[in-house]
Parts: C-alpha cells; sequence; structure tokens
C-alpha cells in the first residue's frame, strides 16, 4: 500500500512538473487533442462537405473569441457580421465554379460591410459584457499590467476607426486564411490528403515543438513575447512537421508524384517555421491584449484560436505549396 501510494505520488509530481514546463494542463490536452483528432477524420472519412461545415463551425467559435478578446480592450467587432460573411466566404470558395474569383469576391465584399458594421457599434444583449466580466476574472493581473490598454485612468476610448480597423484585421485573420484552408480541397483530386496536410501537419509541428521544448529547450526563441518558445522547440516543430508530411505522402501518393515533388523535404520546413511565427504573432497578439489565453473552450488548449493560430498562418503556404508542385 505505502509503495502504491509513493508511486502515485511520483506520478502526480511528475505530471506537475511536466505541465509547468508546457504551461498546460498535458493530460486534458492530450485528452482534447484525441477527441479533436477523431472527430476530423470522421468528417473527413464520411463526407468533404462534412469537414468544411465543420470548419465553418470552428471559425464561428474563433470569431466569438476575438470578439471577447478585443471587448476586454475595450475594441468593438461586428461579429454577427462577421459569422455571416465568414460563412459566405468559406462555402462559396468550395461550392463556386471559379473557387478563387469567389473568394477574392467575398473577401473584398467582407472588408467593406464589415468596416461599415463596425463603425455603426452596434451590440446585442448583455451576453458580450458577461462574457468580458468572466474573461477577465481568469486573466493573470501581471498580464493585464503589460498590455498596451493599460491605463491608471481606466478604460481607454477608442476612436471609430480603431473599431475598423480591428474589425478588418480579423476579416483578413479569419476568412481569408481559412479560405485557404478550404481552397486545397478543390484541385487535383486529393482532397482528404489535403486536408490532412492543412491541418494535421501544423499541429503535428506544434506537438513537435511543445515536447522538444519542453524537454530539450535551453536558448530562448522569443523571451519577450513567448517565454517558452525555444530554438529546440522550433527544430522539433520542423522534424516532426517533416515525418508527418513523409508518412501522409508516401500513403497518399504515387512515387511518380512525391519524387518529383521533391518529397517530404521541400517546403517541409517552411510548415515549421510559418506554425512558430503563428504562435508567436498569436502570442504578441494576446500580450497586448492583456490575457493569457484566447478562450476556454478546448480543455488544456485554451480556445479554438489559441488551437488554430498556427494552422491558420500555415495555410496559404502550404496550399500554394500543393498548388506548384502538383500535388
Amino acid at each position: 500500500m505505502e509503495h502504491q501510494e509513493q508511486l502515485e505520488k511520483e506520478t502526480e509530481e511528475a505530471i506537475n512538473a511536466i505541465n509547468k514546463k508546457t504551461g498546460r494542463n498535458m493530460p486534458q490536452a492530450i485528452a482534447t487533442g484525441a477527441v479533436l483528432v477523431i472527430l476530423i477524420l470522421a468528417c473527413l472519412l464520411i463526407s468533404i462537405d462534412l469537414f468544411v461545415y465543420l470548419v465553418v463551425l470552428f471559425m464561428v467559435l474563433a470569431l466569438w473569441e476575438l470578439r471577447v478578446d478585443f471587448a476586454t480592450a475595450g475594441l468593438h467587432i461586428p461579429v454577427a457580421v462577421l459569422w455571416v460573411c465568414s460563412a459566405a466566404t468559406l462555402l462559396s470558395t468550395y461550392y463556386s465554379e471559379r473557387h478563387i474569383v469567389a473568394m477574392t469576391v467575398c473577401v473584398l465584399v467582407s472588408l467593406v460591410v464589415v468596416a461599415i458594421a463596425a463603425s455603426a457599434k452596434v451590440t446585442f444583449g448583455s451576453r458580450i459584457s458577461l462574457a468580458v466580466a468572466d474573461k477577465l476574472s481568469h486573466t493573470d493581473a501581471g498580464a493585464r499590467l503589460e498590455s498596451s490598454f493599460n491605463h491608471e485612468q481606466g478604460e481607454v476610448s477608442h476612436s471609430r476607426l480603431s473599431h475598423v480597423a480591428v474589425s478588418m484585421f480579423t476579416v483578413l485573420y479569419i476568412p481569408l486564411l481559412a479560405s485557404c484552408l478550404i481552397m486545397p480541397l478543390t484541385f487535383n483530386d486529393h482532397p482528404v490528403a489535403h486536408a490532412i496536410m492543412m491541418v494535421f501537419m501544423p499541429a503535428l509541428s506544434d506537438t513537435g515543438g511543445l515536447f522538444a521544448g519542453a524537454w530539450l529547450g535551453k536558448h530562448k526563441l522569443s523571451p519577450r513575447i513567448s517565454p517558452k518558445k525555444s530554438w529546440e522547440g522550433l527544430a522539433g516543430s520542423i522534424l516532426f512537421s517533416m515525418i508527418g508530411s513523409f508518412a501522409v505522402m508516401f500513403c497518399t501518393y504515387g512515387s511518380d508524384v512525391w519524387i518529383p515533388a521533391g518529397g517530404p523535404c521541400r517546403g517541409r520546413f517552411m510548415i515549421g517555421i510559418a506554425g512558430t511565427f503563428g504562435d508567436l504573432c498569436a502570442s504578441m497578439l494576446k500580450r497586448d491584449i492583456g490575457i493569457k489565453d484566447m478562450g476556454h473552450l478546448l480543455k488544456g488548449h485554451g480556445g479554438v484560436m489559441d488551437r488554430v493560430d498556427s494552422i491558420l498562418l500555415c495555410a496559404p503556404f502550404v496550399c500554394v505549396l500543393l498548388w506548384a508542385t502538383g500535388m
């Protein structure tokens, strides 16, 4: 009995040490990650259309998280209009016969419509106020002190142009980048392989960076923006993305396709680097606003945006890579 209690104590201490080093609850993160993998693979195996709807759903949730995050700094984005514009952009990109034209037109129209809606600054109900209060109650005081919007006189008043600017940034961040997730599903007749490359390779790169950084990380990559990121973690990200890409390409394409395309090496550095850059951009945004996580929907990961930030930033690079290599 004593031996069992000692073993349980040592296990708990080991888990706590890992959680402290990675900055997240690893058992929860692993469980949540497994559920997400099963959900995405199920959608891909049932229907590509179902996967597209899943992407739309995740982007809707991501937009709500950004709405709450920006509201903590006193910035307003028209989330209802953004929901409609994002859904229309993603679905038009997939279902239209001219995918690039549809994406371009929808993004441009969205920029105009969202700018007009943001200038009106219309808010419905008190749900956002409750969400902001809950967000601030779970936010570290040190993070709020480091925020660019921390003022001794209280909350700063933003100009109408500031609301318009952050709303237009959101259009470029969510609907535009998410459209690059949808676009590869429409060419070269490999939608499932393309979807796996677009979603799982950046996620696998994140996993490689997490473990390599936790076990080997000694040289900080950007201590001011993200203290836990390291050069060793970046190397792990690149290595894991190369291994994963090789596995997907080997199982999906014939040698007549992936050998001329450069195998897993060409552009795989790009996934690791772009994914890490996406994480840093999200960390910089969170630090500037004064929050720790974008949300709390995904246990162990934070919010939807905390999970998809690297995927979104990798999307245009991987999309162009797949198209340019004829894969």
